[in-house]
């Protein structure tokens, strides 16, 4: 498969619909319950709950759901947790239910993300063996759920003042089984990655197989330094306001972000052989948080702009280090290796926002982004000086030879 050719694939246009289904089906369950949780309580704790239940399942389920999608087959999980999203979410859409009750089913309808994300993400290496085509469309999909988070919470929250929150909730139902229709009709059927009558079931082999290897490992610790590339986005509002910007100017600082990323990924997808995009992880790695140190000199909403498009650029390592990961790790645990940087990625995201958002209180919202710009670049210099001074592994080529057992 070329390097241009992943929306060729019908299962990949499937895969990729699917998620951008998910993805807004997801912010719309979001909004709504939101909207909800304040029309019955007028409280924003409450509110602010119905985000929270949103992260919490991700945390419990990474590490221990994750095998569901190498023990059974992936086209199988897939529609499963599809149609039973699409029943909890169209049961949430029921009137008058209390609201413990639908923080709850909202739990479950967001742990059934996490075997779907895994296995879907191990589906995709499925799709595309070679290193280039899967490339492709890792960066489709990173780029499709980058601009979907921020199109989603603004699409969802026209969503909430043209229905009312039941409507909305029955939208992401529907948005559910149009999943599962894609994904029945145009996923073809492949056998389980591993045999669930040979083996016992291990929540935390995910776990182990993730800190064992080394090259996952850093490669795992390379995804989590977005918890520090984040914190931009999460203060993006307090940040444009100290600039002296509006609403304008976050949608200019979100929309920079977002287009860097884009690019990058795009321009290491398709013109940067897979060689020289491995050997460009940790420079990117290092080049994400420099831009953002210098938004402590307090430069204006134009230039803000062109610093968080140029470290929205070197994120673009991520690239290269889910190419890297799902080459070393073997197709038998891929999903629940998945699960396991996935849980720690939302964890790491949803307590870098929430800590930055409270430190903006106190000091201007410009160290606040320089801080976590510095932060990330020190990071990935340990990491790199990690790799350079640690003894010779396997090459990260092909996984050893007892984990393809």
């Amino acid at each position: 498969m070329s390097r241009h050719g992943a929306f060729r694939d019908a299962e990949f246009r499937a895969l990729w619909i699917a998620q951008i289904l998910s993805r807004a089906g997801d912010q719309f369950a979001r909004v709504a319950l939101t909207v909800l949780a304040f029309q019955v309580t007028g409280s924003a704790l409450a509110a602010g709950a119905a985000y929270a239940v949103t992260l919490l399942p991700w945390l419990i389920g990474g590490p221990l759901l994750g095998w569901i999608g190498d023990r059974y087959p992936r086209r199988a999980v897939l529609l499963c947790c599809d149609l039973a999203s699409a029943a909890l979410i169209a049961v949430m859409a029921v009137p008058g239910l209390a609201l413990p009750l639908l923080y709850a089913l909202l739990f479950l309808a967001t742990l059934l993300d996490v075997p779907f994300s895994a296995a879907r993400s191990a589906l995709v290496r499925d799709v595309f063996p070679d290193d280039d085509g899967y490339a492709s469309a890792t960066a489709i999909g990173s780029v499709t759920a980058q601009f979907a988070q921020v199109v989603g919470f603004a699409a969802g929250g026209l969503v909430a003042a043209a229905t009312t929150p039941g409507q909305a909730l029955l939208l992401d139902a529907i948005t559910f089984l149009l999943s599962a229709a894609l994904v029945r009709r145009y996923v073809r059927k492949r056998p389980a990655a591993r045999d669930a009558h040979l083996e016992k079931i291990s929540l935390l082999r995910g776990v182990r197989l993730v800190f064992g290897d080394p090259r996952l490992r850093r490669l795992t610790f390379y995804a989590w330094l977005a918890t520090f590339l984040v914190v931009p986005l999460g203060v993006a509002a307090p940040y444009a306001s100290d600039s002296g910007g509006g609403a304008r100017t976050v949608g200019l600082l979100l929309a920079s972000s977002a287009t860097g990323t884009a690019v990058s990924m795009i321009v290491l997808s398709r013109w940067v052989p897979a060689e020289r995009r491995l050997r460009l992880l940790e420079p990117l790695a290092v080049a994400a948080g420099l831009p953002l140190v210098l938004c402590a000199l307090h430069p204006g909403p134009v230039v803000s702009g062109l610093l968080w498009a140029l470290s929205g650029a070197g994120s673009g390592y991520q690239l290269a280090a889910n190419v890297a990961f799902v080459r070393a790790a073997p197709n038998t645990d891929r999903a629940q290796a998945f699960g396991v940087v996935s849980a720690g990625l939302v964890a790491g995201q949803g307590i870098g926002v929430v800590l930055a958002g409270g430190l903006a209180t106190v000091v201007p919202t410009a160290v606040v982004v320089a801080g976590a710009g510095l932060l990330s670049t020190l990071c990935a210099l340990a990491l790199w000086a990690a790799q350079a001074f640690s003894p010779r592994t396997t090459s990260p080529s092909r996984p050893r030879a007892r984990s393809e057992a």
